[in-house]
Formats: structure tokens, sequence, C-alpha cells
């Protein structure tokens, strides 16, 4: 291991290309793309390290320090890789990266910085090697990341100096306690599977837990990372200690998920190995109360963390299956852009995306269409499956044809390289495909319509509407027409029926209902009644469009649905 600059570049094989291209990746392509982050990962550390240099600190130097880390690879080859690949370095990587360049803030630099010194102590630990480094503790408290956290008791607050010292596999760690004398600790640090980890209330050592699956080629841990404070996608935070029961929880749900997963063939589209997941980060809630939704709520991905997924644990296995190939994707699409330029982006957010509230830029346009095309393939894999073939046929049609409409902005974008028209265009032929096949009618009916409830509500949202047309009748299109000025005060909102629509429901009620139900006339009714009592609310009008173009499929209703922002309200009464 070394983090000098490698002089051999690297040449994806063809082959490889051509199934990342097509939304999938078999274990070889995924281990090349491992690989290119491995050179990146090193060589974003040697430029850290040259900059570390120069920052005054009261640790260990910088330099000594990953002398430990080298010395360690030395006799440990295999843990201290994983520990310079591990999702958390990557992201305290790029952190402080950002804060020597002044565009990130933090604690202390000195101890952002020392996060160098608690890997190396690490490192140590797994090799068995014998090593003193000054460390920062925060409140008394060391992270050692890929094992846990120790903690110093009766240590004095906020962010000091302590000593770490390692020998065979053993911790002894010092540091300054409230009374102003010296707190200790001895330990023998290691991860738990959950539900082997001590209680959190009085341990000295809280383990890294891990969630356990079996495979063929034997058992795998996955962190459940809680602890380590690179864990999310922006600036370090203090752990969140997930309950014993919580995280009886999560290993509940991810043995399901993996249950899931496991049952397709092949390396295709919406296909994942849970064993190239390289960590699963619990969002917002730390016990079984209040009880978690069905859907996923919230996941989130970095570039920096390559493999890592922020998730918010939801009730149904089937959810968390799905997030996990949908942040897969993203982990897999970082990846080749660190190895390819794939767009010219300009980074002006005036783009739709189908499944955002908001415009977006061209490269979240691409990591969209990257993401939603393998969980397209996730859902075509569930379409044999009777427990869920209803929904999955709802959520296949949805995702292909929503896919499909952001690789036509991408390819007609005039802003590809090369290497990205490859790509998309290999997104275009698996998307083309699926788009031939057969969907059950009433799964394929509600996924058109919510796609058409969802472009239109965004356009009422986000593009300024002319004035000047009778209720009901389209604002003939102006000079400049070709453009879209979007709103100055546009705001993030709800998209309430995405899932809503997944079922068809059996007693239509509500306006929504009675469009997912097949009932356009009844739906427009109902959605003229709220009109009636909230003009131009979006999301009323957004229906009242789209139910009155299923009336009326011809030519006009097809303008209806092409420039909604042009409809003014129909007249109250």
């Amino acid at each position: 291991m070394t983090s000098e600059p490698r002089t051999t570049p690297f040449r994806m094989p063809e082959h490889l290309f051509a199934e990342l291209a097509a939304g999938g990746g078999s274990a070889q392509a995924v281990a090349f793309l491992e690989q290119g982050e491995r050179a990146r990962r090193l060589l974003l550390l040697r430029t850290l390290l040259d900059r570390l240099a120069a920052v005054p600190t009261a640790l260990t130097p910088a330099a000594e320090a990953w002398h430990v880390v080298k010395e360690a690879a030395r006799r440990a080859p295999a843990p201290v890789e994983r520990l310079l690949l591990a999702p958390t370095t990557g992201a305290w990587i790029a952190h402080l990266l950002r804060r020597v360049h002044g565009t990130a803030t933090g604690p202390h630099l000195w101890a952002e910085a020392g996060r160098l010194n608690a890997l190396a102590v690490a490192a140590a630990l797994h090799a068995g090697t014998e090593t003193v480094l000054r460390v920062p503790l925060h409140d008394g408290a060391l992270s050692l990341p890929g094992l846990g956290l120790a903690r110093l008791p009766g240590a004095a607050a906020g962010v000091t100096a302590g000593t770490a010292h390692t020998r065979a596999g053993e911790l002894t760690l010092t540091g300054p306690a409230h009374d102003r004398g010296t707190a200790r600790l001895t330990c023998r640090p290691a991860t738990a599977p959950v539900g082997a980890a001590p209680s959190a209330a009085d341990a000295v050592w809280l383990p890294l837990r891990t969630l356990t699956h079996t495979t063929p080629s034997g058992p795998v841990a996955i962190p459940l990372e809680d602890l380590d404070p690179y864990r999310d996608l922006d600036d370090p935070l203090p752990p969140a200690r997930l309950d014993d029961d919580e995280a009886a929880a999560w290993q509940r749900q991810f043995d399901a998920a993996v249950a899931i997963l496991t049952s397709g063939d092949g390396p295709g589209p919406g296909r994942l190995d849970p064993a190239m997941i390289r960590s699963v980060v619990p969002w917002a809630r730390t016990s079984l109360l209040p009880p978690p939704p069905p859907e996923v709520r919230v996941s989130a991905s970095s570039g920096d963390a390559y493999g890592a997924m922020v998730i918010a644990r939801p009730a149904s296995p089937l959810a968390l299956a799905e997030a996990l190939v949908h942040e897969f994707q993203h982990s897999k699409l970082a990846a080749l852009i660190h190895l390819f330029p794939l767009l010219d982006d300009d980074r002006a957010e005036r783009y739709y995306a189908p499944w955002r509230p908001d415009p977006r830029h061209l490269t979240g346009l691409l990591h969209g269409a990257y993401a939603f095309t393998g969980v397209a393939g996730f859902w075509r894999d569930r379409l044999s499956d009777p427990e869920h073939a209803g929904t999955a046929a709802y959520h296949f049609a949805l995702r292909r044809t929503q896919s499909r409409l952001v690789v036509r902005t991408l390819l007609t974008s005039g802003r590809l390289t090369a290497p990205g028209r490859a790509l998309v265009g290999g997104l275009a032929r698996t998307l083309d495909g699926w788009l031939r096949e057969p969907v059950a009618p009433s799964a394929l009916a509600r996924a058109r319509t919510a796609a058409a409830l969802h472009r239109t509500e965004w356009r009422l949202r986000n593009v300024v509407r002319p004035s000047g047309a009778p209720a009901g009748h389209l604002v003939p299109p102006g000079p400049g027409a070709d453009t879209v000025p979007l709103r100055p005060d546009r705001t993030p909102w709800p998209d309430r029926r995405t899932h809503a629509f997944a079922v068809r429901p059996a007693d239509p009620r509500t306006p929504d209902e009675h469009l997912a139900a097949g009932d356009p006339a009844a739906a427009l009714a109902g959605y003229a009644e709220g009109l009636a009592r909230e003009p131009g609310e979006p999301h009323l009008l957004a229906g009242w469009i789209v139910a009155r173009a299923a009336l009326d499929p011809g030519p006009a209703g097809r303008r209806l649905l092409a420039r909604p922002e042009r409809v003014a309200p129909p007249a109250a009464g």
C-alpha cells in the first residue's frame, strides 16, 4: 500500500463498461470500479497529507501517523485496506480537503486532522503492532474507524488531546479528567454483530455493530454505522446510538431485504449482491417508536463515500430492498464519474426530474436516470412474485417511463461527452426494451396517470405562468416560447401521488382516488369543487388538468399536458 500516485492508467474493458452502461454490472465490473475508487482515495490522501504538514497540532504529526498506517498495512494488508476504502474514510478526506480550501466548517482543524491518528490506531490494532499516538478526544471519546467508540470514564468535556497506546490488539487510552486528573481505560476494540453488543449505558467501549447475513462464500458483516462522525453526507456529527430494539429491527428488515435481493439471477439492472454494500447509516430514528412508515421517506448517498447508504428505516422489507438498489446505483455512477468525464455540466438547475420537486442540473439528472433505471429493473424482477406482482407492475411501468424521459433529455442536451453518450445510450437501449414488454393494463394506466400528474404539478409549481387567458383555457405562447422561465418563489412540495397510485382504490372517495380508479369524470368534478374553495391550488389544478386531458385524449388534451402552466384555473362556481 502506498499513497504515491500510480503511473499506470486505468483502462476499463469495453464489456465491463457495457454492463454498467446497461444499468447493471457484474461482480467484475463492480470490482473494477472499486479499484478506481482505491486509486482516487490514495491520490486524495496524498494531497491531504501534503496540506496537513502545515497545520499546527497538539497531536502526533500526520507524517508519523501515516508511517504507522503503512507499517500496519505490511503486517495486516486486508483489514488496513478495508480501513482506507471505508466510506467514512472517503467522507473524512473530502470534508477535510474542503476545510483546508475554505469551503467547509467544523471543529478545530487540528482535531479533524487528527482523524488520521485515530485511523492509525485502528490499523495498529488490526495488525497487532505496538504504537503510541496523540489523538483527538471529543468529550473524552475516541472514534476508531471501522471498530467503534472508546469512552474515557470521568473525562473532561470538549475537544482535548489524549494518548493511545496499542499492543497486541489491546488499547490503552488516557486523557484529561474532569477533576484535572487523568482518565484511563484499557480494552480490546472489536466490532460486534447486532444483538451481541453490550449495553450503551455504561460501556467504555461501544463496538460498531454489523448487519450479518450468510452467502455461498461465507458470512458477510456490513457496518450499521451509528457512531462515526463522518458517517453522514456533510459535516461531522455526534454519535446517535440505536437502542437494542431498533438495531434488532434493522437486522430483521435487512434479513428480509436480502432474501428479496438474492432471488434474482445475473448482473442485470436492479440486481444487487448485498455483500457489495459497504455500510448502512440509519437516519433520524434511534428507537422503535414512533412506528416507521411503510416506505422509505429518506435515503441518500455520496460519491465521496462509495458503497455507503443513509436510509430512514421503513416498515417494509421490500421498500428497504428497493432503497438499497437505488443507492448502490448512485455509488456505481459516482465511481464512473470519477473515471470518465461523462458530461459538460454548467450546474444550472433548469431540468425536469420526475422524482424531484425542484429543477435539477444535468449531473443530478444523470444520477436520477441511472438510479431509477436500476429501480425499474428491481420492480421488473418482482413481476413474477405473486405477493408483489400488482404493485411491481405499477412501479416498473412508472419508473421505466420516467427514466426514458430523462434519458431523452440527456441525449438531446448537447452536453454529453463520448463516454457519456455511450453510457446514456446503454440506458436508452435497456429502457426501450423494457417499454416493449407488456404490463397489466390497469397498472399501466395508473402509472401513466401518476407520471402525468407529477410533471403537471412540477410545472405548475416551478414554471412561470403567463397571464391573459380566460379561465380554463390555454394561454397562447408568446415571444421566447422555447425558454422555460422558472418561478423565483418556488418551494419544496410533497409528492403525495406516486405511492398512492400503486394500488387501484376499491372504494374511491377523493378526486385522486377516482382518478386512480380510472374515473376521470368523477375526479374532474371533485377537483373543480376543491378549486372553488382554493383557486389555483397546484395539487388540485394538476389533477383537474390531467383528468380533463383524460376525457379529451386528442390534440387538445395533449396540449394541456404539454404546457400546463399556460392553463388558467377554472372559474369558481
